[in-house]
Parts: C-alpha cells; structure tokens; sequence
C-alpha cells in the first residue's frame, strides 16, 4: 500500500508537488481554460533492476492545445523485500500502481472541482496507459493486464496509444 502523504511529484513548469496538492495544481490548469476539454491518463513504467524504479505518471491534456504531465518515482527498498524475478511480475506491478494512483487521484480530483459550482469543467479520466502491445514479449499479457485494468474501473489503452506509459513514464526510468 503507497503512502499518499509521502509522494512527490515532478512537473517540469512547478517542480516539486505533493500528492495533497496536486489535484489543486490539476483544478487550477484546468481553469484557466475551462471551455477546453480535457482527458486526464494514467501510466507507468520500470526499470529492469532487481529492486526497480516505476516512474507514475498522470497527464493532463487539454486537447488541440498540449498539456502537462505530473511524475512521481516508487522505489521499493531492499528491506521490504520487494523482488521482481519476472519480466511480467514488473509488468503487473507497473499496471497496479498506475492503477492505485488514478484511483486516488480522480477521487481528490472529483472532490477539489466539486467545492467549485461556478465552475464547469469538461474532462475524462477513465484511461490507463500500459506498457504492453501487440508485438515484442508483451503480447501474451495483453489480456491479463486489460482485465486488471477494467477490474480497477478504467479502460486500457496500449501501444501504441499508450503513451503516458511509453514514452513519458518510460523516460524517468
């Protein structure tokens, strides 16, 4: 189980947010536009260490006109005992904690636009993006890893759609 209160996330214009504000940081991006339509997502990836980093990230994209990406790195210590012996044991956990963090995040989300009524903000939040496709040692998984996803309430998206997992996440690892 993450420790909410403990992450950090990176933004390239804000630096450093904690978890605890960063649905405001979204909400204040967002109203800046509001006539804009926007499509929040979700994905990770890893290293290929024995004790691996899963760069989280969640991207905001104000469609037609770009976006901004929020990125947090889990590490798990050697300590807890954490080990990924398996490529696809990576991959699931990559799938978990994108899901974990959407979760909790589209829940502060929710809750932060709600105490604003005069405000009305158009916005999706319902995709997370995998680190798996069609080709390459990902294929088998495809399956597995929707059905995780679809479990947590979201719609999966992968390669080559899948590019808060690809290429954003996939660049901090």
């Amino acid at each position: 189980m993450l420790s909410f209160e403990k992450l950090e996330f990176y933004n390239p214009s804000k630096g450093i947010i904690k978890f605890g504000s960063l649905a405001e940081e979204v909400f204040s991006y967002m109203k800046q536009e509001p006539e804009s339509f926007y499509e929040i997502v979700a994905g990770c990836d890893s290293s290929s260490d024995m004790y691996p980093v899963f760069p989280v990230a969640i991207v905001v994209l104000r469609k037609g006109f770009g976006g901004r990406f929020f990125l947090t790195k889990i590490k798990y210590q050697r300590m807890e005992k954490k080990k990924f012996f398996t490529f696809q044991q990576r991959i699931l956990e990559e799938v978990y904690l994108s899901c974990e963090v959407a979760l909790r995040f589209r829940e502060a989300l929710k809750e932060r636009i709600s105490r604003c009524s005069k405000v009305s903000l158009r916005y999706r939040f319902e995709y997370i993006h995998a680190d798996v496709g069609k080709n390459g040692p990902t294929k088998d998984m495809i399956k597995e890893v929707a059905g995780l996803i679809r479990s947590n309430g979201f719609t999966p998206k992968i390669k080559p759609q899948s590019f808060a997992a690809s290429i954003v996440a996939d660049r901090f690892s």
